[in-house]
């Protein structure tokens, strides 16, 4: 699902940009640069939808841009973000999804004696494979 939705920019006393989204409740971001501002958008912008749609909440309607008006005096302009919240789901979702494995019978009958919890064990044997250092 692509989404857009406007978002004002304001640059800093002292360098880059704050990004506040109209839109989104609370969804404030800043960057060093232009670019990087842009960067941070798209990402806490998407971060906030996906926990919007992760708790059954419904994502709010966009606002049309030429109803957003930055405030002037701190020389804000508006821009469009637009986000693609299957992608950035795909990589940050703590959604869970079912996978289907195979074991040996043998190993099936002692694991399940000793009341192996196999998601559990699946999802720290992978994260160990991987790297990642993560709760």
């Amino acid at each position: 699902m692509k989404l857009v939705y406007p978002a004002c920019f304001y640059p800093c006393e002292e360098g880059g940009y704050t990004v506040i989204f109209p839109d989104l409740l609370g969804c404030i971001t800043e960057g060093d640069t232009l670019a990087e501002a842009v960067d941070m958008a798209i990402e806490a912008a998407a971060g906030w939808l996906l926990d919007e749609v992760e708790n059954q909440k419904p994502v709010p309607k966009a606002s049309d841009i030429k109803d957003i008006v930055a405030n002037e005096y701190e020389n804000g302009f508006v821009s469009i973000i637009s986000v693609d919240l299957d992608e950035y789901s795909k990589k940050h979702s703590n959604k869970a999804v079912k996978k289907t494995l195979t074991i040996p019978a043998w190993l099936n009958t002692i694991a399940e004696k000793e009341k192996i919890n196999y998601s559990q064990l699946l999802q720290d044997a992978l994260k160990n494979h991987l790297g990642i250092k993560q709760p």
